[in-house]
């Protein structure tokens, strides 16, 4: 199921805080479940993958998406045939 309309999107506390407040130059994000707000446009974010962080710069395509959906959590492997 999806958020409800009325409650609006989720952008964490602390994503704000280190954006607007801090102003710092390397946003390490650790909630993959926020949505990505305009004023991040044209900075370097680092998202966490779960074992490390990814560095995603962020377009104006990627506004309204949620961080989580441009870094990948499991590597894609492919099967080797066996050899005789």
């Amino acid at each position: 199921m999806s958020r409800a309309k009325w409650k609006g999107f989720f952008l964490s506390k602390t994503l704000v805080n280190k954006t607007k407040i801090l102003g710092r130059k390397q946003i390490k994000i650790w909630n993959r479940n926020s949505i990505i707000p305009y004023y991040l446009i044209g900075k370097y974010v680092h998202i966490h993958n779960g074992k490390e962080f990814i560095k995603i710069h962020i377009s104006r395509e990627k506004i309204g998406f949620k961080f989580g959906e441009f870094v990948f959590t499991r590597k894609h492997t492919q099967k080797q045939p066996k050899k005789k």
